[in-house]
């Protein structure tokens, strides 16, 4: 318990911050959809954009989700969402590049869903969406950045957007609203725990 002396300055200290964060909200007047960057090599931004996506949903929006990399739909989350009528669900991907060793394949998988992704982005009727790992493909020139960035100026004023992966390229992260880090501090992985349903998948 603090004292009354300390009470009280702690109460001028919350005062201080709240007219601080007040003036910041009277000034954010501007609404419109956000491009969102989830990027790092921290465990979570997958597991954030969908968690985002349940919020979504629970407002009555729409939702779209192309995973780029990920190859199977045994997933928990995918198992979660598949049959809800406001989610459409797209595994595109045929694993990640040092498995599938093939740069032509990844590329037509990559261009495949990029052309679902544009479709989404061309529909005024998705709230949200999201592009899983939308990153290593752009990384490995299997997608051009240049027509990402364009479609995603070009998308309907009110529509978010997703975008996860490890590294972005600096042409997103020019027209990024919001861009976090997640980075890795520890990993069970390296602990020699191996993945497991409900944590990786």
């Amino acid at each position: 318990m603090l004292s009354p002396e300390q009470n009280e300055r702690y109460q001028a200290r919350m005062k201080r911050k709240k007219a601080i964060v007040d003036e910041r909200i009277a000034k954010a007047t501007e609404e419109r959809g956000v491009l969102i960057l989830l990027k790092g090599n921290g465990k979570g931004k997958s597991s954030s954009a969908l968690g985002t996506m349940a919020r979504s949903v629970g407002h009555g929006q729409k939702c779209g989700v192309i995973q780029f990399i990920k190859g199977r739909d045994a997933t928990g989350e995918y198992l979660f969402f598949k049959d809800h009528p406001m989610i459409d669900w797209h595994v595109m991907g045929h694993g990640f590049t040092w498995e599938t060793q093939d740069h032509n394949e990844d590329t037509q998988a990559a261009e495949k869903a990029w052309a679902i992704a544009e479709d989404m982005l061309n529909n005024p009727e998705y709230g949200l969406v999201v592009f899983d790992e939308m990153s290593y493909p752009l990384k490995y020139k299997n997608l051009m950045v240049e027509p990402v960035v364009e479609a995603l100026q070009a998308r309907p004023e009110m529509q978010n957007v997703i975008i996860t992966g490890r590294t972005m390229p600096e042409e997103l992260m020019e027209i990024a609203d919001t861009i976090s880090d997640v980075k890795d501090e520890r990993h069970a992985f390296r602990l020699g725990v191996k993945a497991q349903k409900g944590i990786e998948f």
